[in-house]
């Protein structure tokens, strides 16, 4: 009985870790997207100089709001399923990142 405590905490715990891993990295793109001028961030990233900016700005929202997603419902309590969603949200967000880079003759 002891065992199956120590293993569902430890994978509670690994679940939180990724999920603010993965929800820091999303806030820094979207930060960087919105906050950082064209030109400096097409030095970083190429395509925001090549795309329309309202195209980077929107995948700056869809960064933010997977990352509100991934974390805040669960810490609050409130609708915790939202978090699932959100992952959802985050594979799909990815995907579209793949297809753009692939489509553009690019390793993603």
């Amino acid at each position: 009985m002891r065992s199956v405590q120590s293993s569902a905490r430890l994978l509670h715990i690994s679940l939180w870790l990724v999920q603010i891993v993965l929800a820091s990295s999303l806030i820094w793109a979207a930060c960087l997207k919105l906050f950082l001028p064209t030109a400096q961030l097409a030095a970083m990233w190429p395509w925001t100089a090549q795309l329309p900016n309202a195209f980077v700005n929107l995948t700056a929202f869809f960064d933010g709001l997977c990352a509100i997603g991934l974390v805040i419902p669960t810490l609050l309590n409130v609708r915790p399923r939202v978090a699932s969603l959100a992952a959802v949200g985050v594979i799909g967000l990815m995907i579209g990142a793949v297809v753009l880079h692939l489509s553009r003759g690019r390793p993603p």
